[in-house]
């Protein structure tokens, strides 16, 4: 009887986080924060390259959106309240973040741009969320007409990129604030491009959509990482 009381118990008992890691799907990607307590990302293939990863596209990749209110964070750097590493980097053997974190840190990481996590979820909610480093910058650049979708994101072709206060923006007009190719285009180059650097609350002040424009951009993040404004025939 005792026997069989134990066993009822242990039946009943809730499911520990390392069981409901068995039945969890593992992702790799640049996460984005989207509202409060959620996250946005995109899945990447990922390859362990000593202790960084080297990524590529994943065909037929589609956006997910988890709930992070009680996912276990790890963080590559030393201390949770960190913007950065800072030269320091703490990492388990699989090349992942080991620093334990809360959700809070996670909102936090999240708010200065889109983070490489791999990422171990059931349904819709993230159960552990663990930084990696990238083998490399990935940066893309090309040249064509960008259109405005909303707030903070514009169109590139079909893929939309989405850019925050990293980045940069190179103007050929005399002032930041002015219209776009607005004046004599006195800080153009030889090529035409913008050498005026300017922010992104410039960007957005004065992009309407529709314009002529070389841009710099994270090919597996979709952030928009620098906009060049162009002069001629350039």
């Amino acid at each position: 009887m005792h026997s069989l009381l134990i066993a009822a118990l242990v039946a009943a008992a809730p499911l520990t986080p390392s069981a409901t890691a068995t039945t969890a799907t593992t992702v790799y990607g640049y996460a984005w924060a989207d509202g409060a307590g959620t996250l946005r990302v995109t899945p990447v293939t990922a390859t362990r390259d000593g202790k960084k990863y080297k990524l590529a596209a994943k065909k037929g990749a589609k956006e997910l959106k988890l709930a992070y209110g009680s996912a276990d964070f790890r963080r590559l750097a030393v201390a949770c309240g960190l913007k950065e590493t800072e030269g320091r980097v703490a990492q388990d053997a699989n090349g992942l973040g080991k620093t334990r974190c809360t959700p809070k840190d996670l909102a936090f990481t999240l708010q200065l741009g889109p983070n490489p996590v791999k990422i171990a979820y059931s349904g819709k909610k993230a159960i552990r969320v663990s930084e990696f480093q990238p083998a490399k910058w990935y940066t893309q650049t090309a040249k064509g007409v960008i259109k405005r979708v909303d707030a903070d994101t514009v169109a590139y072709g079909a893929r939309h990129l989405t850019y925050n206060w990293r980045l940069t923006f190179n103007r050929v007009t005399a002032k930041c604030g002015d219209g776009w190719l607005t004046g004599r285009p006195v800080n153009a180059d030889d090529d035409g491009l913008g050498t005026k650097g300017c922010t992104n609350k410039d960007f957005s002040k004065v992009f309407k959509g529709g314009n002529l424009a070389v841009v710099n951009y994270n090919p597996f993040s979709g952030e928009l990482l620098s906009v060049w404004e162009v002069f001629g025939d350039a």
